[in-house]
């Protein structure tokens, strides 16, 4: 009881560790609607430069491992600037600290649009937070690209035509997750393990459309309270065999953790946001050492089931892992090479390709046009769902399994579906490799 206790004070200050990552958090804000008529169509762009913006949380309690998705985005945009930049631009890229704070993100996209006078705003992250500014940058005519969230807001082409999406969302992964469980799982008990926000609503939403009639127990968490005991308690008592765990890395990891201590093995399946296993690893290893203990983190993820939609660093072999591979090697060798990084590699590639496609005459609504082209293609395994009706980003993933190592199997290849009731299929068309997607010469 008394190791209990004091495992829930160390996470208490690591409870938002990672909250930002998949855009983790309510829903807010209303209204949005058609950009200013007023609007300036090639703010920040010059001859020789385009000028960006994003709100990261560089420091607070979402700043560990998050923080580093900026500098995964600037090392490609350094690789893309010393090889002459996009149509004769280099990207002069700002990134404002808001401390996943709501009201300070406000603050300093302000600051980025009047002051900085950005071109665009670029994977703006986090649910709570982003959902603050996103009716002020429709309004103001700034593109709102590749949001850091699994949210279905971003989707939303009527009432936010300026906001695209990036990752997956959460209904079309739980779908995919859902499915799989039925398939590999039926007859089995599941439990739900999720964040009480948007997170685990559009999970279950999808989840729910397989397995409904196989979950024997829900159980939510709240940020603000790390002491999940009750939640792990129910889900074994309820004879959970599968635990579905919508939840970021804090409380994946404060999950296992405590399913360790009360003797409780079920088969665990983590979303995207949750599923990175060096994140993962580190957040065990580091909470246990905290609390007294010493544990392997690597060897507590043995067995472990996550989905993804981004090749992950584990993923040596695949073309874009090493494309990115290269960059880091050249310009950040200082930092661990991790899925988040990637993450933020991912993000930034796939802007610049909106921008290249926008041309050297650049205005705001055509890298908006670009965006909806139905044209960018790669670095994630999954298509994007990109068009003139859809600002929805990835439409599926992968489900992998961890193998208590820091490797990856493949357990089925990506998957594709919608955000309402439509099936889930195998991806298809051909993946666009780094060379063919390519952006710079040499």
């Amino acid at each position: 009881m008394r190791r209990s206790i004091r495992l829930g004070t160390v996470l208490a200050a690591g409870t938002l560790v990672l909250a930002a990552c998949g855009g983790a958090g309510e829903t807010g804000g209303g209204g949005g609607g058609k950009p200013a008529s007023g609007a300036n169509a090639t703010a920040g762009v010059t001859d020789t430069s385009v000028v960006i913006g994003t709100h990261q949380p560089l420091t607070g309690p979402a700043a560990p491992g998050y923080s580093k998705i900026s500098v995964g985005a600037k090392a490609v945009y350094s690789y893309i600037n010393d090889a002459g930049g996009i149509n004769g631009r280099k990207i002069d890229y700002r990134v404002e600290d808001d401390g996943y704070n709501p009201a300070k993100t406000v603050e300093v996209v302000k600051k980025l649009v009047l002051q900085d006078k950005v071109f665009a705003i670029v994977g703006g992250l986090g649910t709570p937070t982003h959902s603050k500014v996103i009716d002020y940058l429709n309004t103001e005519g700034v593109p709102d690209l590749l949001v850091s969230s699994g949210a279905l807001m971003w989707d939303d082409p009527v009432k936010h035509p300026m906001t695209f999406g990036f990752q997956v969302d959460y209904t079309r992964e739980g779908k995919i997750q859902g499915k799989y469980i039925k398939d590999n799982f039926g007859g089995k008990k599941v439990g739900d393990f999720f964040q009480n926000d948007d997170v685990g609503r559009d999970a279950q939403a999808g989840l729910d459309q397989f397995i409904k009639d196989q979950t024997v127990s829900r159980q939510g968490y709240d940020t603000a309270n790390t002491d999940v005991g009750p939640q792990i308690s129910a889900l074994k008592s309820s004879g959970a065999e599968v635990v579905v765990c919508s939840c970021i890395p804090a409380f994946a990891a404060l999950m296992i953790l405590t399913a360790a201590k009360l003797g409780y093995h079920p088969q665990f399946v983590i979303s995207s946001i949750g599923a990175d296993p060096a994140t993962l690893s580190g957040l065990l290893t580091q909470f246990a050492k905290q609390a007294g203990s010493t544990v392997d983190g690597n060897a507590l993820l043995n067995g472990i089931i996550g989905t993804g939609y981004l090749p992950g660093v584990g993923m040596a072999d695949d073309p874009w892992t090493t494309f990115f591979k290269k960059i880091h090697d050249k310009y950040i060798p200082g930092e661990a090479f991790t899925d988040t990084l990637v993450f933020g590699m991912a993000q930034a590639y796939t802007f610049a390709q909106a921008l290249k496609l926008a041309g050297r005459d650049l205005t705001r609504q055509k890298v908006v046009d670009a965006m909806a082209s139905g044209q960018i293609a790669g670095p994630g395994l999954i298509p994007f769902g990109f068009s003139k009706d859809s600002h929805s980003g990835y439409t599926g993933a992968l489900v992998f399994k961890l193998d208590g190592k820091g490797k990856e199997t493949v357990l089925r290849q990506p998957q594709v579906t919608d955000r309402g009731t439509g099936a889930v299929t195998a991806a298809t068309g051909q993946r666009q490799t780094p060379d063919q997607v390519a952006l710079v010469s040499g």
